[in-house]
């Protein structure tokens, strides 16, 4: 059978719901983790998301900020709500779903920006960023022969050289300096996590999954990083069958500055 995940940071799901819908009707997947919902759980969109099939919703939220949410065509059951850094954010959500015989661990992270300082002693967004990433650590790759895990979301940081536009210029910009490149490849490596983004992606080329608002043509000037992310357990590489990173979604109607990306797996 075909399992599919997308991955979003949708910057306000009931501003973007219009543009979350198109998603849902013209790539179906069988799970979509949001980020950045910007919404109380009491205001979440969900009859929109019911009206479309997808019945199954988990959602941490909070007015104004951060957020994620995970919805299904199919049962899931939360696990686990985890407040890292005990900031008191919603950043994190992780359910557990069926799929092709395995019962599959979804992890929905989103890691904090992080300001515009790339120094934790003067910036205290910055150090939040690196804490943060340091209490990933406890989150691993859990798998046997009939479970598996996957972790999605927008995690703030773009590790290699050419996930990003220049790496030269960015290399004093948060979200590619060394300290948080070299502690996030640390960390995902720990945890024994497969980039499957880049599993069939040369390293020398470019991989991009937001664009800011800013740029007055993003399209033209093309200075992207790659701050979304999807990576598995190790039993489940052998499983996966595409990537696609949604570029053209940049460019729909009142967009989101972060494009989905939809994994496919072929599941026993």
């Amino acid at each position: 059978m075909t399992f599919t995940i997308a991955t979003w940071n949708i910057n306000s799901v009931r501003l973007r719901m219009p543009i979350v819908e198109r998603l849902l009707i013209e790539h179906a997947p069988d799970i979509l983790c949001l980020q950045e919902t910007k919404c109380p759980d009491d205001l979440f969109p969900s009859a929109a998301f019911r009206k479309l099939g997808y019945e199954h919703i988990s959602i941490s939220g909070q007015k104004g900020y951060h957020g994620v949410a995970t919805v299904a065509r199919r049962p899931i059951e939360t696990i686990e709500k985890r407040d890292f850094c005990l900031k008191g954010d919603c950043r994190h959500l992780s359910v557990r779903i069926s799929a092709g015989g395995k019962s599959l661990l979804v992890h929905n992270f989103y890691v904090p920006a992080g300001g515009d300082e790339p120094d934790p002693e003067i910036n205290w967004k910055f150090r939040h960023k690196l804490d943060f990433v340091t209490e990933m650590n406890a989150i691993r790759a859990e798998h046997d022969e009939l479970s598996g895990s996957i972790l999605v979301g927008d995690l703030n940081i773009a590790p290699l050289e050419h996930d990003v536009w220049s790496h030269k210029q960015l290399l004093n910009v948060v979200s590619h300096t060394p300290i948080e490149t070299e502690s996030f490849e640390a960390m995902r490596e720990a945890g024994e996590w497969k980039d499957l983004m880049r599993l069939n992606v040369p390293l020398d080329q470019k991989l991009f999954t937001w664009w800011s608002y800013r740029a007055q043509d993003w399209e033209l000037s093309n200075r992207g990083r790659r701050l979304d992310h999807i990576w598995s357990s190790s039993n489940l590489v052998e499983n996966l069958s595409s990537i696609e990173i949604l570029r053209e979604a940049r460019g729909w109607e009142r967009p989101s500055d972060h494009v989905p990306v939809v994994a496919r797996f072929d599941l026993d």
